[in-house]
């Protein structure tokens, strides 16, 4: 069984460093720089964020996806993407490439009103549990493990960054 590696307050303060380290790189960025070239390290799904504004974008549908977990997990249920069809590389990839090219059709300012309200609202969804809670396997929808469990696994990126999405990416580019 999975137990979570994290407190909920935890979890909720990582989370938010990780939303105010990507806030800090676009702000008070007009929206040209914002879509201007931007070296985005590539995670291991491929390259597909070419600025900031893609970045934003990515992250804010994965947290989106995040929340939805969460809120499923809450209802009893386990959410759609962690059907093992929707767990592979190739659906993770295409997953990222659509979600970078929708955000690319919305304005920078409504992509960052976005990021801001989701993320607030991932934090507050995280911050209901208690560390009980958090850990009782009857709280994760038959997840392998508690809801602590479950936010950690759809947290963690490919290749191990915890609830530091945006992070892993803005990490300097390898030459």
């Amino acid at each position: 069984m999975r137990t979570p590696t994290t407190t909920p307050a935890q979890a909720a303060g990582m989370i938010r460093r990780d939303q105010e380290l990507l806030l800090s790189r676009v702000e008070g960025k007009s929206e040209d720089e914002l879509r201007a070239p931007y070296d985005v390290t590539a995670g291991p799904l491929g390259d597909f964020c070419d600025s900031l504004h893609d970045l934003v974008a990515h992250v804010l549908m994965w947290d989106e996806i995040n929340l939805a977990v969460l809120r499923d997990a809450k209802a009893g249920r386990l959410h759609w993407s962690l059907d093992p069809r929707w767990e592979t590389a190739e659906i993770g990839r295409a997953l990222n490439l659509g979600g970078v090219e929708a955000g690319r059709r919305i304005p920078s300012e409504l992509v960052l009103h976005r990021f801001t309200s989701v993320g607030a609202t991932l934090v507050t969804e995280i911050e209901q549990y208690d560390e009980q809670a958090w850990a009782d396997p009857s709280t994760g929808a038959g997840f392998d493990g508690g809801i602590g469990a479950l936010a950690e696994y759809v947290s963690t990126t490919p290749d191990g960054f915890l609830f530091a999405h945006a992070a892993r990416h803005l990490q300097p580019v390898a030459a």
